[in-house]
């Protein structure tokens, strides 16, 4: 059998021209990268919302926190709706972090569970009077209220008094996680990063229940 011919001084010659085109390009955008970064200046506690008809706005927000914990940063969860549940993320912030991390577990499940509107919302305004207290605190770094924006979608709190307390009352580095379908449009336009969970496909359709490591 014989040897294979070695490439050609043509393919050689494309190869490196590639390379060369590819150099180019990947160096123009690293000049305008980094003119733009130039123009950033200092740190800015954000007010950021998931929100959409998909999974992954509680485990966006979950991840969040973990990110908070690795950097040692000081931070809170109220959870609004699934405060009955035993869930994953609650078991290992209780267990393992609670130095670096408040959890408070305020709701007593969905609505269509208590079905009992004024308990809702006494509930509710436990877990914001909480969340208030929480994000006062200049020491924590980051508040995460999870599935807030289920309680303000049936007006269980005032989302005009929930805009006004983080307009003047959140400390400036402090960040607020609030996640939740059908975030209010209001909260929308105030926040600084809104991501959209669409949902493509999910297997509770196909008759398949919650479970544990993926839902909680």
């Amino acid at each position: 059998m014989s040897d294979p011919l070695p490439p050609s001084e043509t393919e050689h010659d494309a190869s490196g021209d590639e390379n060369a085109r590819h150099a180019r390009k990947m160096a123009k955008k690293k000049a305008a990268r980094d003119k733009i970064m130039a123009g950033k200046a200092g740190d800015k506690g954000l007010i950021i919302v998931h929100t959409g008809a998909g999974k992954g706005k509680s485990s966006s927000g979950f991840g969040m926190i973990l990110r908070c914990i690795a950097h040692e940063m000081p931070c809170a969860v109220v959870q609004f709706i699934k405060g009955a549940w035993d869930t994953g993320e609650r078991r290992i912030i209780e267990t393992h972090f609670a130095d670096l991390c408040e959890f408070h577990a305020m709701g007593e499940g969905f609505t269509w569970e208590t079905q009992d509107r004024e308990r809702d919302i006494a509930m509710a305004r436990k877990g914001w009077e909480k969340a208030k207290e929480l994000i006062r605190d200049p020491d924590i770094r980051f508040v995460l209220l999870d599935e807030i924006n289920i309680a303000l979608r049936y007006d269980y709190l005032d989302i005009a008094e929930v805009l006004a307390f983080l307009a003047t009352e959140k400390p400036p580095l402090t960040h607020v996680v609030l996640t939740g379908r059908n975030a209010k449009p209001e909260l929308i336009e105030a926040a600084d990063l809104v991501t959209e969970m669409t949902l493509i496909k999910h297997p509770f359709r196909s008759g398949i229940k919650a479970q544990p490591g993926v839902e909680f």
